[in-house]
């Protein structure tokens, strides 16, 4: 039997027309086996730091309410998320990828009959085909992000699938929308996913954001604004360039 990855996606400015120059996806992945242990643990530090409710209205509700986010980052929770990327680096199951798009603007669809959308597709397998491997099974799951979610997670597993000549669905076992408030692994891909893009789209506007930043930059030892090598796994990082890989859209 199949070993299980589990995938957690997330985007950051990947709409067309959102006045964004920067996109980014991401996706953080562990041992199915490990799941459960990684949550609880993610939990467990909200906890630490008073942002989980004392009393809950459901006792089976074992989500903890505050939504690890990359928006939500504040001064006075710094050591919160400082403590989240932590964690994920002491934690040897946990891994990240994004793909990084610098300059959306140079796209030439027309050029190579493409759409946006089919870029967006594109670049989702460019970021995950690093991670997929032939031997395992593969649960992908995507945070729901507008009205046409449950399309794009239709068309994202033929594409995958396609590319993998999966047809028996041995190796992309499911692609699933999930709400990010309910699962932690989706909330940590935002986190780092919106960290990256952060600093590729040349912002510093924030006090808090920056420290994060510079504790992302020494637990990984990586300026967050160049590609690592694609065998890096803990913290992997792929700026695609349209100037190198135009012919590919």
């Amino acid at each position: 039997m199949r070993e299980i990855i589990k995938i957690y996606c997330d985007e950051s400015c990947h709409l067309e027309n959102d006045n964004e120059r920067v996109m980014a996806l991401g996706a953080v992945y562990c041992p199915a086996s490990k799941k459960n242990e990684i949550f609880q643990m993610l939990t467990e530090l909200k906890k630490k730091h008073n942002l989980v409710p004392k009393n809950k209205k459901n006792q089976n509700d074992n989500r903890s309410y505050y939504e690890l986010k990359w928006n939500k980052i504040s001064l006075a929770k710094i050591n919160y998320f400082k403590d989240v990327v932590d964690y994920f680096f002491a934690d040897d199951d946990l891994n990240f990828r994004v793909l990084v798009v610098p300059d959306k603007s140079k796209l030439a669809y027309e050029k190579f009959k493409h759409t946006h959308d089919t870029f967006y597709y594109k670049m989702y397998f460019s970021m995950l085909k690093v991670i997929l491997n032939p031997d395992k099974a593969h649960h992908i799951y995507i945070d729901i992000k507008d009205t046409r979610s449950k399309e794009k997670v239709h068309k994202l597993e033929q594409v995958l699938r396609n590319d993998k000549y999966d047809y028996a669905k041995e190796i992309i076992k499911k692609v699933q929308q999930v709400r990010s408030h309910e699962v932690e692994l989706i909330q940590l891909a935002d986190l780092l996913t919106g960290a990256v893009s952060y600093i590729n789209r040349g912002l510093s506007d924030s006090r808090a954001k920056n420290i994060l930043i510079e504790h992302l930059k020494h637990r990984s030892k990586y300026s967050l604004t160049k590609s690592t090598l694609i065998r890096e796994q803990k913290f992997n990082i792929f700026l695609w360039e349209s100037s190198k890989y135009g012919h590919t859209i």
